[in-house]
């Protein structure tokens, strides 16, 4: 199968802010496949571009599925206004993004620590529920999500970062020696998955300094708070998909294990299934074959 092409960015009002996004369409034969809805990770560089390789890979093994790929507020190609934004934030623009563009019930697909930002939106849920299924890919450790960092310590941080101070950190975190320091040492199992690609996407993400709110925001640790019952109270079958070298940056989370985060998950969600494949915390990127046919075995995701 050739590869796809990317497609034409398209655009949607929220709050008055033009938000980007991407709309893999299949044949007309396909249409009543369940779409996926993917969010991409924060930070450095990051942007609805990480799901790239994912999406020509779910392509290449036949899968048919429209895919969904957004630019939340502050990244890629969606307005990049200097606020803080928080979890509600970008789960209140996909929730509209829901309901306005795709229309139709999906499986959500978060990357890593943007799992709150998919509980807050299975939380604004109402008749009809537009999330069946949510698969949850490196999330990271069941402390992390229980344990927040104060409202007060968020806005100090927030406030340390959004001065010139964290405006000279990003200039040095967006270089690439930086980025690959720091993909080597935190995001990926084996050095040689660091490639060209993963800068490139990095570097040119980060181009644009206004960028760096949207990062601050999730440094500040907004995203940080107790999550634990929320977990506990999706109501949809779940899959969680761990690297079998996933690993924790914060402290929290350095005594986890990767059986003891899928067994940490799969005691708190009701309807949930756990998987662990080779890598370690970006594996729709640096696992990409293994992570779809692992995506694709979550039946029913394809109905033709």
């Amino acid at each position: 199968m050739s590869q796809i092409t990317i497609p034409n960015t398209e655009f949607y009002s929220w709050k008055n802010y033009r938000c980007a996004y991407e709309n893999y369409t299949p044949d007309s034969s396909a249409q009543d496949s369940t779409p996926l809805l993917l969010i991409h990770p924060i930070g450095v560089g990051l942007s609805r571009r990480f799901w790239h390789r994912f999406c020509q890979a779910w392509d290449r093994a036949g899968h048919n599925n429209p895919i969904y790929n957004p630019d939340l507020l502050g990244c890629g190609e969606s307005e990049m206004p200097h606020i803080a934004y928080t979890p509600a934030d970008w789960a209140s623009q996909l929730q509209h993004f829901l309901q306005t563009v795709v229309q139709k019930p999906v499986t959500l697909v978060v990357q890593g620590a943007l799992l709150p930002v998919a509980l807050e939106l299975v939380r604004l849920q109402t008749q009809p529920n537009l999330i069946q299924k949510l698969v949850l890919a490196s999330p990271p450790a069941i402390a992390l999500m229980s344990q927040p960092t104060g409202a007060r310590q968020q806005k100090l941080t927030w406030n340390l970062l959004d001065s010139p101070l964290g405006t000279a950190f990003y200039l040095y975190a967006r270089r690439p020696q930086f980025l690959r320091s720091f993909s080597t040492r935190q995001l990926f199992a084996s050095s040689d998955r660091v490639d060209s690609e993963w800068l490139d996407l990095l570097v040119k993400g980060a181009a644009n300094p206004a960028s760096r709110h949207a990062v601050f925001s999730f440094l500040a640790g907004f995203w940080r708070q107790n999550y634990r019952d929320t977990i506990a109270a999706i109501a949809q079958p779940t899959l969680v998909v761990v690297g079998d070298r996933a690993s924790s940056i914060s402290q929290a989370g350095k005594q986890d294990t990767p059986d003891r985060r899928l067994t940490d998950y799969l005691k708190c969600l009701p309807q949930g299934k756990g998987v662990k494949i080779a890598g370690r915390n970006v594996l729709p990127y640096e696992s990409t074959p293994e992570f779809v046919a692992t995506l694709a075995a979550f039946e029913p995701l394809n109905h033709s």
